[in-house]
This record gives structure tokens, sequence and C-alpha cells, in this order.
């Protein structure tokens, strides 16, 4: 899957990206710094309802929010950012690997090259880049 955008078609592109991906539970998010991975998240979570005031984990290293599906069920999304992070003990210990395999959640992880070993399998890696005139593109692929 790929998709271009501008940041007024974020909306439009968060929910193209759900109906993309229904089922799936685990993302990791690659780009450059200012790439706007993080704001590609809000708009995620704006798409599926979070009323949340919704803002990067730099220093919390996980932020959840919730929001309700179609059929009223209360769900979690979970939004990792690692960039802080030294190891994958670290990792462990700051409660990624139980975060990566919460039942009936979904997971956003930025910077998950440390804890590659960790997740799950059927994880769905993003790469998000920059392109001129203030686009972005994403392309996503499942992991092998």
């Amino acid at each position: 899957m790929e998709m271009t955008f501008t940041f007024d078609e974020l909306p439009a592109a968060a929910s193209r990206f759900w109906a993309q991906f229904p089922q799936q539970r685990v993302f990791v998010l690659h780009g450059q710094m200012g790439a706007g991975k993080t704001t590609f998240v809000k708009a995620l979570c704006a798409a599926k309802g979070v009323e949340d005031a919704t803002a990067s984990p730099t220093f919390s290293i996980i932020n959840e929010y919730q929001y309700h599906d179609a059929d009223g069920k209360a769900r979690s999304i979970y939004h990792l950012d690692l960039y802080r992070l030294k190891s994958g003990q670290e990792a462990v210990e700051a409660g990624v690997e139980d975060t990566l395999y919460q039942e009936d959640a979904t997971c956003f992880v930025e910077w998950p090259e440390i804890v590659e070993e960790l997740l799950p399998e059927g994880t769905i890696h993003l790469q998000l880049e920059v392109l001129p005139d203030q686009k972005r593109r994403l392309t996503a692929r499942a992991s092998v």
C-alpha cells in the first residue's frame, strides 16, 4: 500500500489507512525526524474518534488513547516512542513488550529498531517520507 498526502489531506488519508488495515494490530513507523510520524498517528486517532488530547510520547514512552468501535466497545490505541531508549532490555522494563501483545488494542511504534526482535508476527512497517511541496508518502509492508 502506498499513499501520498498533504497536511490538509490527513483526515482522508487516515480514513483510507483504517480501511486498508481493519484487523492489523501493530504498526511500526520509520522515517526521519520531522517526517510527520506523530502527526500521522494523531490523525489516525482522530479518525477513530479518540477525544483525548494526543501528544508525542517521547518522554512518557507509551501513551494510551481510548475510543469506541462500531459496536460501542471501548478499545485502546497505544502510541509508543522509543527514541530515548538505549536497549531492548530497557524497552521490556518500560512495558513495551506487554503493550505490543495487548489483546484488542492497536499499537503504533515510533523508532522501533531497538525492539525488532519483540515485534509480533504480522507487524506492519510504515515508511513515511518527506516529499516536495509539503507532501508525505506513506508506504506499508508486512514484516517478513
